[in-house]
């Protein structure tokens, strides 16, 4: 049996930042959030959550809506579908390899 611990390196790096982790699974169990919801809910810094946002933009895996309440302006978030079926993929590879690391023994164990 394959050490399942090669599959690690496997792992979509995008995805599996913990910041975009976090965004990306936050924003998958919504609708939509806004810029300051998502900035309070995963602790990270406007410039650094602005950062990965642009990311995950770029690549396809949410949708950024930019718009005025009134006077204030207001940055409206989704995940694409792209980015639907990118973090579930992210789960179940999570999960098989926890799986699989449990049922792993080292080559020549008894």
């Amino acid at each position: 049996m394959k050490a399942p611990f090669e599959e690690l390196a496997t792992l979509d790096r995008l995805v599996h930042e913990p910041a975009r982790l976090s965004i990306l699974t936050a924003l998958a169990s919504c609708e939509s959030a806004d810029f300051l919801y998502l900035q309070r809910l995963t602790g990270l810094s406007k410039g650094n959550l602005s950062s990965h946002l642009s990311k995950l933009e770029e690549a396809g895996l949410l949708v950024v809506t930019k718009q005025f309440k009134g006077k204030t302006p207001n940055t409206q978030l989704a995940i694409s579908e792209q980015g639907r079926q990118a973090i579930e993929r992210h789960w179940e590879q999570l999960d098989r390899l926890r799986s699989s690391t449990r049922r792993w023994e080292p080559e020549g164990a008894e």
